[in-house]
């Protein structure tokens, strides 16, 4: 049996990937500390509670299972926060990977996923970024992604440590069977606020701004199913696999869907009415971003087959119903 160490495995994206693991021929070991993520979506492999701050403990479990590759989802990814706090981002997600990443040479496990994010790329408005567009983050969030990335590639050059990175932007929707979605405390986006907000749960749903410059007036973004997403970082798993080398890969439907475009496919969805209101821009927010993928479907065969509006909040509407996490 094939262990891969997915940390972040009790996350929404992790939890996804640790079930495409295991239907892919795969062992799913989720390392996760709890703090963001639900011991209730570990359900496709071994859990080891742990910090990626502990190195010893990361010793243990390297020992214990003898990971082929590592999976590194865990990481704080709230913008807000990231501005208010950039130290508790630094050394979280920075320090955090660094020791990750250390063990990991340390114990011979030389295959490493890592989940990066387009906010590396900063303020691009209007343009779809591919790999090269130029790396300009706007807070501690993305900065320290991109930290990271810098990590793998000064390990790479010292131990040949290969590795795959994957920038995306939105993630939305849920495992189509309905056994692990997406839940966040706080929750911060778009489809769960706006289920929340159609399910009573929250008083309403606030579009913040409708005068960019768009058909409706609304922010237009690049949005990408969980599972086409963990479906990639499986590719990318069988890339290191195959010896292809280390890469980088934006993953991304090229186009994106408006705030308004969004409520509009819920109404139809679930056949009731979304609560909103509007408020004003945001600061910092970008009238359109998308990312394009091109490099993913001719290197890695990747194609995102369930990236609509439609399938997209159906399947989160379906998870949301169960009330999954919610205790």
């Amino acid at each position: 049996m094939t262990h891969i160490l997915v940390t972040g495995g009790a996350g929404y994206i992790g939890s996804h990937a640790c079930k495409a693991l295991a239907q892919a021929g795969y062992v799913p070991v989720t390392y996760d500390n709890l703090v963001t993520g639900w011991q209730d979506a570990v359900k496709f492999g071994p859990f080891e509670q742990g910090d990626l701050l502990d190195r010893a403990r990361l010793d243990e479990v390297f020992a214990k299972y003898q990971p082929a590759a590592v999976m590194h989802f865990a990481a704080l990814s709230q913008v807000g926060e990231a501005m208010s706090e950039p130290g508790k981002y630094w050394s979280n997600n920075v320090t955090g990977s660094l020791t990750l990443i250390q063990a990991a040479v340390d114990a011979g496990c030389l295959d490493f996923v890592f989940s990066s994010t387009c906010a590396t790329y900063g303020e691009h408005d209007n343009v779809v970024l591919d790999e090269a567009s130029p790396q300009y983050p706007l807070n501690a969030y993305g900065a320290s992604k991109r930290a990271i990335e810098d990590i793998l590639r000064d390990f790479e050059s010292a131990h040949d440590l290969n590795h795959v990175i994957f920038r995306y932007f939105n993630v939305a929707g849920a495992d189509p069977e309905a056994e692990v979605g997406e839940f966040h405390q706080p929750e911060t986006h778009l489809v769960p606020l706006m289920l929340d907000a159609i399910d009573g749960k929250r008083d309403g749903l606030t579009v913040f701004g409708t005068d960019y410059d768009t058909p409706d007036g609304t922010c237009i973004r690049d949005y990408v199913h969980v599972c086409d997403l963990v479906d990639a970082h499986v590719l990318g798993l069988k890339w290191l696999e195959a010896g292809k080398g280390s890469r980088v890969f934006n993953l991304g439907t090229g186009s994106g869907f408006s705030v308004m475009e969004v409520i509009e496919h819920s109404k139809i969805v679930t056949n009731r009415v979304v609560p909103y209101s509007i408020g004003p821009r945001r600061t910092g927010d970008c009238t359109r971003l998308v990312s394009g993928s091109i490099r993913a479907e001719d290197e890695l065969g990747w194609k995102p087959e369930r990236s609509t509006l439609e399938t997209m909040i159906t399947d989160a509407w379906r998870w949301h119903q169960n009330g999954n996490y919610r205790k």
